[in-house]
């Protein structure tokens, strides 16, 4: 067969599909392994796994394996449903549906509305992480003498820094003021001596912060919650066929192992989804 011909397969479209598939449904149970700490974690461990997940070459390296698996997921799925309806131009008689299931017959729908939900949760999250100059630092607050103080938290053990000693990004510290800021931020979220421009450390995005704002944003924070939840609901129906099918897809169907992966696909569909659903809530109505 001609390779035009093989990147062309109906066929061979499929088993990308699938792989692609199995691919995110790993990714999606490390990211709400992660995402299940702003429930059950304290800001400080919420924090130290997003610091993890941006710097560490090969959870970085896998990252961009998801990117490009999305990416090559969605169009894949786009081309596999303009195929299907090209080799049936004349729509087959219409029946009660009973054959074949809603999530089996709106795949494309569904995987339109996760892409949607992927682009704008990355925009409100990954993209602030990244990018974003107003991406606030960690803060913790310490009792001192009595006083409770606010210090911005180092991401090595037991440091710690006062806030109103830190000079913000852009800001110079004046050295000829009588209590000049001791430190200086720069890159973000390097901390500098200002006096002698010698690195003292590195300070914790919080990723936490910026999550619970956003869903308890007094004007949208309801409406970014329920946003969700229905991502969540097509995500589900989404994962109900396309677990199983990604299984009969590379070839493992058989009377031994397609029970087994049925219940696992919709154990797996049901589960992952409503925790993912939960977090939000969670977060909105926490007091």
């Amino acid at each position: 067969m001609a390779k035009s011909a093989l990147l062309k397969s109906s066929i061979v479209k499929k088993y990308w599909m699938a792989l692609t598939g199995l691919f995110l449904c790993l990714f999606l149970a490390g990211h709400l392994a992660g995402n299940l700490q702003l429930i059950f974690g304290t800001n400080l461990q919420f924090n130290q796994y997003a610091l993890f997940m941006t710097t560490n070459p090969a959870v970085k390296l896998l990252s961009y394996l998801t990117y490009i698996s999305i990416i090559f997921h969605a169009i894949d799925g786009i081309m596999l449903t303009v195929q299907n309806k090209k080799a049936r131009p004349i729509g087959y008689a219409k029946t009660d549906g009973s054959s074949s299931s809603f999530a089996s017959r709106n795949m494309a729908v569904l995987g339109t509305v996760i892409l949607v939900f992927i682009a704008t949760h990355m925009v409100n999250f990954w993209a602030k992480m990244h990018f974003d100059k107003n991406m606030p630092l960690m803060v913790k607050e310490i009792e001192v003498q009595g006083n409770k103080q606010k210090f911005y938290v180092g991401t090595e053990t037991g440091q710690y820094y006062p806030v109103d000693q830190v000079a913000k990004e852009g800001e110079k510290a004046d050295p000829t003021t009588m209590m000049p800021k001791q430190f200086v931020i720069k890159n973000k979220t390097e901390l500098y001596y200002s006096q002698a421009d010698v690195k003292t450390a590195d300070l914790y995005k919080d990723l936490h912060k910026l999550t619970v704002d956003f869903f308890k944003d007094a004007k949208y924070g309801l409406y970014f919650t329920i946003g969700y939840v229905l991502a969540m609901l097509a995500l589900a129906f989404h994962l109900w066929h396309g677990f199983q099918s990604a299984f009969q897809s590379i070839g493992v169907n058989s009377s031994k192992f397609t029970p087994v992966i049925k219940f696992v696909g919709k154990a797996f569909a049901i589960l992952v989804p409503l925790l993912f659903a939960i977090i939000p809530i969670f977060l909105h109505f926490k007091k």
